[in-house]
């Protein structure tokens, strides 16, 4: 998360043993991840361990915790808002980034254990912040696939999920954004085996991002990044085009 010049806090360049101020190896880690926060005497430690150049604190002035984002999810949150690409399969929900404010909050109240009005607010601002992201980046190519039983379902009733299509077609008139439907009835299909998130960076990486009922991982390691791109190449050859998913789309408005 952080650096100066060519020094980093990890356990390859040493930083475990000799840091200042007896941090550990896996506080360090924490830290870089962005799973937890410095704390003044560790942005202190890590200013001297530097060279007192300045760099560290100031940079550990603009962080600051995301209300309404789950810890694991930040680090992806934060890589979406430099994202250049950006491709979702979901056979879920409808993903966040498309979602309804009137669809979220049924998200949110369903939760288990129950949130906290605060909480449930916190969220959907957290999301409606997001989902800015397609209007501001417009040089951001978005691409999603959405199993069509995301929308069959009728989460939170029938209004909700009409309110719920129009939104989506109205977000895939957008020239940066392709929405493809996925139907229900498919012979072959190459993302059964969970959702799939991969976005591509200014600098041409390549990340991905797997999410389960209580954490996520991000993935960065090549292998695992080309199998998923096969995946999510494959799954969005079988889906249908955006044309023909937009008509289903229409369809399904009139009659959820």
């Amino acid at each position: 998360m952080f650096g100066a010049g060519s020094k980093t806090f990890s356990k390859d360049a040493g930083t475990a043993t000799s840091f200042p101020g007896g941090g550990s190896k896996h506080r360090i880690a924490s830290i870089e991840l962005g799973r937890r926060m410095p704390d003044p005497d560790f942005i202190e430690a890590a200013e001297a361990a530097l060279g007192s150049t300045g760099a560290f604190r100031r940079a550990a002035e603009h962080l600051e915790r995301e209300p309404g984002l789950a810890s694991w999810f930040r680090r992806w949150a934060m890589l979406e808002q430099v994202a250049i690409t950006l491709c979702t399969y979901e056979s879920r929900m409808v993903p966040g980034l498309l979602q309804t404010e009137r669809y979220a909050r049924v998200l949110f109240t369903e939760q288990l254990p129950p949130l906290s009005d605060s909480q449930i607010e916190e969220q959907w601002l957290a999301r409606a912040k997001r989902q800015q992201l397609l209007w501001e980046r417009p040089d951001t190519a978005f691409n999603f696939v959405l199993e069509e039983h995301v929308f069959r379902r009728c989460t939170g009733g029938v209004d909700i999920t009409r309110e719920l299509i129009d939104h989506v077609l109205e977000v895939g008139e957008l020239r940066n954004v392709e929405i493809q439907i996925m139907p229900t009835v498919r012979e072959s299909h190459a993302g059964l085996d969970n959702p799939i998130q991969l976005l591509e960076t200014p600098k041409h990486k390549w990340s991905a991002y797997c999410e389960g009922q209580r954490g996520g991982l991000l993935v960065s390691e090549p292998k695992e990044i080309s199998i998923l791109h096969q995946r999510c190449a494959r799954t969005r050859s079988q889906a249908l085009n955006p044309k023909t998913s937009r008509s289903l789309l229409q369809r399904m408005r009139g009659n959820p």
